[in-house]
């Protein structure tokens, strides 16, 4: 059984080496993530090279994600590099502070406008929500915190505040000359971090439009006031290519309790507006460091895999853990367990909903058939952009959607959608009549089909057209 729910793992030391990526695209990655937050460009440029030679290598197709650092809001430095905070004490976040003048009664703070964004009352969260501190006093350089949970806390870790609110811009300037680095390298998803908006991520967009990229936008879901109504979280999505639920600062800034039923809205929500959506964030954390997951991380992914997110994705573990291949390994089996369960059979996506595209019409009418007819074995999209294995992989199907395409970057952008498979395809090189049955014939020889097994097909009458997709044939092999 192939797995539907797609792999993202993330490049860093532990996976830089061609051998390490060879093995991870074997053991089951479709996208690799490229973190903009560390490393150099010729990093960046080195691994992606190194991916696209892997993937060829074995005739895979494999997207890569660039993923922009964003405004991460961080304390300065300690003199001595760390401090324990005492439950009740009191700490200072000082903007005049030197940079390195940080101890146990203050530290200073890179972003100065948080001084201007606080309050008496705010609840500040540093180090993902391990300290906790409450602003008792606001003066025009510093607030005055009560530390409400203490512990241990080191150089540049990052501050939220609780509910969200704080006024950072999405887009810093490195941003900026990360998307030109992102366009020049042509990678296939572009990640936004801590867009509050819509309009961040048009933005984003014309940004890197100006320089020349085409990539597929995603927009990070980590902010609180991303999801506290349905109209901004919507959106969000629709300016999107595709969504990721960022759970690492979401859970910080709304709080551990709502984190999964605001998980289930975010894909529920993406999925019926046609949207790719990733869960990302500690997925298989305890693998950073051990070969084999937990039993809370295995019901953590076969819950998102049953909530039908499009993928999940692993950050430390296989970026910096001691076990990269292994963690993509366990993870495709328990994709794999998850999608034995029913609920992943049938659909009743937009069942009721009218329509206004021909290509949405018959991808969904193709999915609804191909589910119901009995011995149907597949489901094949010729497409141009792969809007229309897109539209399909919307809906809860057991079949596997092949898309037959001929452009390199579609072949790859279609890596990241649940359940669909790329296949090498130039139908402008044959004749009408010949091309869908040399599309079966492609499948009967990789064994994907038999004699006797049933395909639904759709394609468009004009071919190498975008949005042209307006037919739909079922075929018995042979």
């Amino acid at each position: 059984m192939q797995k539907r729910t797609k792999i993202v793992a993330t490049l860093g030391p532990s996976s830089s080496s061609d051998e390490v990526i060879e093995k991870l695209i074997l053991a089951g990655a479709d996208v690799f993530r490229l973190n903009f937050s560390h490393g150099e460009a010729s990093d960046h440029i080195a691994r992606a090279e190194s991916v696209r030679r892997a993937a060829k290598k074995h005739g895979r197709f494999v997207a890569i994600l660039g993923d922009l650092q964003g405004p991460k809001i961080r304390i300065a430095r300690f003199k001595e590099q760390k401090v324990h905070l005492d439950v009740g004490q009191t700490f200072t976040l000082n903007a005049s502070l030197a940079t390195d003048d940080g101890d146990k009664d203050q530290v200073g703070i890179d972003y100065q406008q948080l001084i201007n964004d606080g309050s008496p009352g705010d609840i500040l969260l540093l180090d993902d929500g391990r300290i906790e501190l409450e602003v008792t006093e606001k003066h025009s350089d510093r607030l005055v915190t009560r530390v409400v949970v203490g512990g241990w806390l080191s150089n540049n870790k990052g501050i939220n505040r609780q509910g969200g609110g704080l006024s950072a811009r999405a887009l810093t300037d490195k941003d900026k000359e990360d998307i030109k680095l992102a366009a020049s390298m042509k990678v296939d998803y572009l990640a936004v971090s801590f867009p509050r908006d819509a309009h961040d991520m048009n933005e984003a967009r014309e940004l890197l439009t100006a320089a020349g990229g085409s990539a597929g936008l995603v927009s990070k879901i980590e902010r609180a006031e991303c999801v506290q109504d349905d109209q901004t979280l919507d959106d969000i999505i629709m300016a999107s290519d595709a969504v990721m639920v960022a759970r690492g600062d979401l859970a910080v800034e709304i709080g551990d309790a709502e984190l999964v039923g605001v998980q289930k809205r975010i894909i529920s929500r993406s999925r019926q507006l046609n949207k790719p959506v990733i869960t990302a964030t500690q997925m298989m954390e305890s693998m950073i460091a051990s070969p084999m997951p937990t039993r809370a991380e295995v019901s953590d992914v076969a819950n998102a895999v049953l909530d039908y997110t499009d993928a999940v994705m692993l950050s430390a573990e296989t970026a910096a853990g001691d076990y990269p291949v292994e963690t993509v390994e366990a993870m495709s089996r328990i994709i794999i367990g998850a999608e034995r369960n029913p609920l992943s059979k049938r659909s009743r996506h937009r069942l009721h909903q009218d329509f206004h595209d021909m290509d949405e019409t018959i991808a969904l009418s193709a999915v609804y058939a191909a589910n119901h007819l009995i011995g149907c074995k597949a489901i094949i999209s010729l497409t141009e952009s792969g809007a229309t294995p897109r539209l399909m992989s919307r809906l809860r199907s057991h079949l596997p959607i092949y898309a037959f395409a001929r452009r390199e970057d579609t072949q790859n952008r279609v890596a990241l959608y649940r359940g669909v498979q790329p296949v090498d395809f130039h139908a402008d090189e044959m004749e009408p009549d010949a091309i869908n049955p040399r599309a079966i014939s492609v499948l009967k020889e990789r064994g994907c089909l038999e004699s006797g097994d049933i395909v639904v097909i759709t394609r468009g009458e004009y071919l190498n057209a975008q949005g042209g997709t307006n037919t739909m044939k079922i075929y018995q092999v042979d």
